[in-house]
């Protein structure tokens, strides 16, 4: 599992952390039922507090895209991922809105800025042989 966190970024390093897991997830690269690193392992290997990494895996565990377990530690969803939901579609509609609102102050066209996103969807799906839900 590869993870670059960027240290100077204005985004905090636990959702760096959920953002890159979870494009592990969707891109095939992290495989439901997989174990993933303790969190102290994690920690000390990304170099950040163990308390961060624990936050990571907690709100991914409450979104349904991890299992904690006594035994087995921290593993990926093995029972099927979350489904799109009412929280989730207003999430997004937030970020694009965000997102789109400063494509346009920055004068790129809608045409463009639906090319970018079309994009990088399709990029993270290549690692599952082109598989899309």
């Amino acid at each position: 599992m590869f993870i670059e966190l960027d240290l100077q970024s204005e985004t905090p390093l636990y959702t760096q952390l959920i953002d890159q897991l979870i494009e592990g997830i969707a891109s095939g690269e992290l495989k439901p039922g997989e174990p993933l690193p303790s969190v102290r392992s994690l920690a000390e290997d990304l170099g950040i507090n163990l308390h961060t990494v624990n936050k990571s895996y907690n709100l991914l565990k409450q979104e349904g895209f991890l299992q904690v377990h006594r035994k087995k530690g921290v593993i990926v969803q093995p029972d099927g991922m979350p489904g799109v939901t009412q929280e989730f579609e207003e999430k997004l509609r937030r970020t694009l809105r965000s997102l789109a609102a400063e494509t346009a102050v920055r004068g790129m066209t809608e045409e463009a800025f639906v090319q970018q996103s079309r994009s990088i969807y399709r990029d993270i799906l290549t690692n599952r042989g082109g598989e899309q839900r």
